[in-house]
């Protein structure tokens, strides 16, 4: 089972939350200048990494508050929590980052080899 940190009401099993997609995407300056494809572009388009990446989520059985996340999306394990509007006392620096050794690739034959 796994289990999320809301900010506010403490862990809790992830039944209780919601995904609510990438987080600190700032909203467009003056959104009545956007054309359709840059509207588009905000809208839908986000990043998709393989590793550490800040997420929006809201505990929507409990509080339904908003909050922040990071999150691996290799592992699925949550490094950190956080209000929205606070910053993360997480750095890049502070990873575990995975080496080339831990990294497989397809080769043009299928099979997978490691890089």
């Amino acid at each position: 089972m796994q289990l999320i940190d809301c900010p506010w009401c403490g862990c809790r099993e992830e039944i209780e939350f919601s995904y609510g997609g990438q987080a600190h995407i700032p909203y467009p300056d003056n959104p009545a200048e956007l054309n359709d494809t840059q509207w588009a572009h905000y809208v839908f388009f986000r990043s998709n990494p393989k590793g550490v990446c800040a997420e929006r989520w809201v505990h929507s059985a409990g509080c339904r508050r908003w909050f922040n996340a990071l999150r691996d999306t290799c592992t699925y394990h949550f490094i950190e929590t956080y209000r929205i509007g606070e910053s993360p006392s997480f750095t890049s620096a502070s990873l575990f980052p995975v080496t080339e050794s831990q990294v497989s690739v397809p080769t043009e034959a299928g099979d997978r080899k490691t890089q």
